[in-house]
């Protein structure tokens, strides 16, 4: 497997990405936004979700396809932030049929950073107005670190931030990982530089410092937050024709990327959660080798994803946390 051309997720054919971000408030949202309805489904390892129309992402559920997804700072408050994207799908026609109705299928899932030195005194909350910018700035480019969703991100003891990464594989499909990583647990070993997602590393995507030397087992960590205040919040992508119940698969693969990113991850106070999106561009040749190798790329753009996220993350005025960059680069 190697990286797409932009080793983003928006080199899984037929997405785009949006990012918005208020410096005042210290947060954002992202969205991914497929050009047709998608399958979708999701799983959830960490122990405090928030969440908005992930029930019906189960196989067993009428609503197969989603609009869009959304990743959105604001913890309860950020889910507002589907609001706003749905309202914006609405008035270009997209949403699931309903007699003359159409309804767009935006779920959505946020991260605490309420608690981290911006402005939280509005009288009208902000998501909403987050989201539909975000929706309105999708395209196939997109930065990481500190933007979108990830703009006051934190994680055990360095700024967490926006990371994505994707990968070819030899069956010619594309798979691709997007992630806000506001983390309890660490993405770095130690107090070092050195990232637990070293052995997956592609080049120099971040760092190219490899795996860190051997050291003594440290004692189990205490947590750095409380109840609610973290979460990593993810989506992978393929251009894989998937069913619902094999997008379920992919998402639930992905998740040990998180678990060899982050020490420790899928923690009681985390929210931990990844989304699973298919455009449907490429049938499988073989379901069984196919869904193998997918559920393995999506695992390892995810963890590559997260350390590019950390990695990537810029100092800004205020913040309670340092950089990688301005600590180790």
């Amino acid at each position: 497997m190697r990286p797409g051309p932009k080793n983003l997720i928006t080199d899984v054919a037929g997405l785009t990405v949006g990012l918005a971000h208020d410096p005042d408030l210290r947060s954002g949202v992202t969205v991914v936004l497929p050009d047709h309805p998608g399958v979708a489904a999701v799983h959830v390892m960490g122990g405090a979700p928030g969440t908005r129309e992930t029930d019906l992402l189960s196989p067993d559920r009428l609503v197969q396809k989603v609009d869009a997804l959304v990743l959105s700072g604001g913890s309860a408050f950020g889910l507002d932030a589907c609001s706003g994207v749905a309202d914006a799908l609405r008035a270009q026609g997209r949403g699931f049929a309903v007699g003359d109705q159409r309804v767009p299928i935006v779920p959505g899932a946020i991260l605490f950073d309420l608690l981290n030195g911006g402005n939280k005194s509005w009288q009208r909350n902000p998501y909403y107005d987050l989201g539909r910018a975000a929706f309105a700035a999708a395209g196939p480019d997109f930065p990481l670190g500190s933007h979108g969703a990830g703009y006051g991100a934190a994680t055990g003891w360095l700024k967490g931030g926006l990371g994505s990464a994707s990968a070819r594989l030899p069956s010619g499909h594309t798979v691709g990982a997007l992630v806000a990583v506001n983390a309890l647990g660490s993405a770095t070993v130690g107090d070092g530089p050195w990232f637990w997602a070293a052995p997956w590393e592609e080049g120099h995507e971040f760092g190219g410092l490899g795996p860190a030397p051997r050291h003594p087992p440290a004692p189990p960590p205490l947590p750095a937050k409380r109840m609610g205040e973290a979460t990593t919040i993810a989506s992978v992508a393929t251009d894989a024709t998937l069913t619902q119940a094999q997008a379920l698969r992919m998402a639930t693969a992905a998740q040990d990327g998180m678990a060899r990113a982050l020490v420790p991850s899928h923690t009681l106070l985390d929210g931990d959660l990844v989304f699973a999106l298919s455009t449907g561009q490429q049938p499988l040749t073989d379901e069984t080798v196919d869904g193998f190798q997918l559920g393995h790329a999506a695992a390892t753009c995810l963890a590559r994803a997260i350390a590019r996220a950390v990695h990537a993350a810029t100092p800004l005025p205020g913040d309670r946390q340092p950089c990688w960059q301005s600590t180790f680069a």
